[in-house]
């Protein structure tokens, strides 16, 4: 992996790229949804700084555990500007997702232990199926593989 030299507090997209392991297209789109920024030299080239190595990698990772990126623009708009982020500015932001992750991993075991019955059943039904209709939630006020409304019939067989 390359190495910056102390003296520069800048870097190119390339650099930025070759240190970050993102692709310059990443970098691109990360900067177009605000996750981080550049300045414009005269000649209108991008320049990072240093501390955009950290918000890369924070991006990154919270995209490999799902973290959508517009709560990853919000995360990192509470980071101080013109500096490094700490640990302490990390482990803040990390905390707030904890529940969600935690929420997270208990509905994939949910998927994981009725994944098996459901490729089994056959039912084709929202109205029973564990894992669509957990609970029957559905079923308490419709009914059908569509969740259509319940139609009313009257004696003799005309709806209502």
């Amino acid at each position: 992996m390359p190495q910056i030299p102390e003296k520069i507090h800048e870097l190119t997209v390339g650099q930025l790229s070759a240190r970050s392991g993102a692709a310059v297209s990443a970098l691109h789109f990360y900067e177009a949804k605000g996750l981080i920024s550049s300045r414009r030299t005269t000649g209108n080239q991008r320049r990072y700084g240093r501390d955009t190595l950290r918000r890369v990698a924070f991006v990154r990772a919270a995209q490999r555990v799902g973290i959508p990126l517009a709560t990853i623009r919000q995360a990192l708009a509470q980071l101080p500007e013109e500096r490094t982020p700490t640990n302490e500015d990390w482990a803040r932001l990390s905390a707030a997702w904890r529940t969600e992750l935690d929420e997270r991993i208990k509905q994939l075991g949910r998927l994981r232990d009725h994944l098996t019955d459901c490729i089994g059943c056959g039912c084709l039904s929202l109205e029973t199926c564990v894992l669509s209709n957990p609970d029957d939630a559905f079923g308490e006020r419709m009914a059908g593989s569509r969740l259509l409304p319940v139609r009313n019939t009257a004696p003799g067989g005309d709806e209502t």
